[in-house]
């Protein structure tokens, strides 16, 4: 039988650290793993990138919603929107400190450095908390070394890697295996590589996809019995 304690059920978390809904989905699989304190999860966060048009150095906020949406009335309308949802799920969204729409390539190097050492989660917490919240840009390299020594990452040894090419290779493949997988939209999870939810989804429907998940590694459990 597949054991709950000693097996730790995979999470895949494909999402962009600038995307307000990644933020929200985050906290709701949090949330639905509370609910399911049994399934030892091991999450590994995958990369995306909404827009990585986007230029190394990020460009000016404003600029960049009025260029993608057009009408302010829509911006503002949209930022209330997610403002009023995250506040139910623990989010004190912070649209108006945002100065900048940063490129997130290197965010998604920092994430990928910090899963090596087990502190993935601390970082892409961090980085959702400065961009959202704190109003930095997390596209700046000594916003990162921030992030990374705040979650015990060693800063200089990162301050390196940020200045090499290590992971540009490793991230770029991920994130067009994404899409070659047909994925637009993020947040997407796939538990244990057998049920997949792509959006924001209510807290009931990712416990709906563990107890799924869950059920389909039993049975496979069972057939190679």
């Amino acid at each position: 039988m597949y054991d709950t304690e000693d097996t730790p059920m995979i999470i895949d978390v494909i999402s962009d650290v600038v995307c307000p809904w990644c933020y929200v989905g985050k906290k709701r699989l949090d949330a639905a793993l509370a609910v399911r304190p049994a399934i030892k999860a091991e999450i590994r966060w995958r990369p995306y990138q909404l827009d990585p048009s986007i230029p190394p150095e990020g460009i000016d906020r404003q600029d960049y919603l009025l260029r993608k949406f057009g009408d302010p009335q829509q911006i503002v309308a949209m930022h209330q929107r997610i403002t009023a949802q995250g506040l139910e799920d623990g989010i004190a969204f912070n649209f108006v400190g945002i100065d900048r729409s940063p490129n997130t390539f290197d965010a998604h190097r920092l994430i990928r450095w910090a899963s090596e050492v087990g502190l993935a989660d601390e970082v892409v917490e961090s980085l959702f908390e400065a961009y959202f919240i704190d109003g930095r840009d997390i596209g700046d390299h000594g916003v990162l070394l921030d992030i990374a020594d705040r979650a015990g990452m060693r800063r200089d040894g990162v301050a390196k890697l940020l200045e090499s090419t290590e992971a540009r290779e490793e991230v770029t493949i991920e994130i067009l295996q994404a899409q070659q997988m047909g994925i637009q939209g993020v947040p997407c999870f796939i538990f244990a590589s057998k049920v997949a939810v792509q959006g924001a989804h209510p807290v009931e429907t990712l416990v709906q996809a563990l107890d799924e998940a869950l059920a389909v590694l039993h049975q496979d459990e069972d057939e190679e019995a």
